[in-house]
């Protein structure tokens, strides 16, 4: 259920994206009353329509997420604090500049983010992240972990160079179900060849 819980602001975003595709003009009408409402132009073409509306929406959604956290006095992981922050900064911008732009390099600043958060904290703080999160399940050596942790780096920097080069070489309306299908798709297996290796490590472990 937390999988699915972080990623409604992705789905959303693909949902609205999806039924705006179908009645450009009707959400070019919603896109202009909410940034006439917002005291931004309100001026917005059928064109551009679904890709500001979906922006909108993913703001809204995550704002919600974490509104919902703190209702019910959940803590709120530092993650979601930084996505509510860039897709505010990144999908504003999208917003008030009517520029895709932002809202398509915002997967891949979020994943570089995530990168150099996982990267600093093990060369400047000696703190791996992966292991804080993960300990409780697992019973890996130090080296194991350092890997571990590495491979999650790795990871997050191929998905942003992944993100930009489908925004930048394919159709709006791919990127769009890439940041969906694709991102959910990379990261399955990227877990489940973890798992594998993980699982051939304990094996062996369990053998001495």
């Amino acid at each position: 259920m937390k999988v699915l819980f972080d990623l409604l602001p992705v789905i959303f975003f693909f949902v609205a994206y999806t039924g705006a595709k179908h009645a450009p003009d009707s959400a070019a009408s919603i896109v202009s009353s909410l940034l006439s409402g917002l005291g931004m132009n309100g001026t917005v073409d059928a064109e551009q329509a679904p890709l500001l509306l979906a922006t909108a929406v993913a703001i809204v959604a995550t704002f919600a997420q974490v509104g919902w956290l703190l209702m019910r006095r959940r803590k709120v992981d530092n993650m979601l604090w930084i996505s509510l922050a860039i897709i505010v900064v990144l999908g504003g911008a999208t917003l008030a500049l009517r520029d895709p732009t932002f809202i398509k390099w915002k997967p891949t600043v979020l994943y570089w983010t995530f990168a150099a958060v996982l990267l600093g904290a093990s060369l400047f703080l000696k703190k791996n992240l992966i292991r804080t999160m993960m300990q409780g399940q697992l019973s890996l050596p130090d080296a194991i972990w350092a890997r571990l942790n590495l491979s999650w780096v790795a990871f997050f920097v191929l998905m942003g160079v992944i993100n930009l080069y489908v925004a930048y070489n394919y159709s709006e309306s791919t990127w769009v179900s890439f940041k969906l299908f694709g991102g959910i798709g990379l990261m399955i297996a990227f877990v489940v060849v973890q798992g594998l290796m993980l699982s051939r490590f304990l094996e062996s472990e369990q053998r001495k």
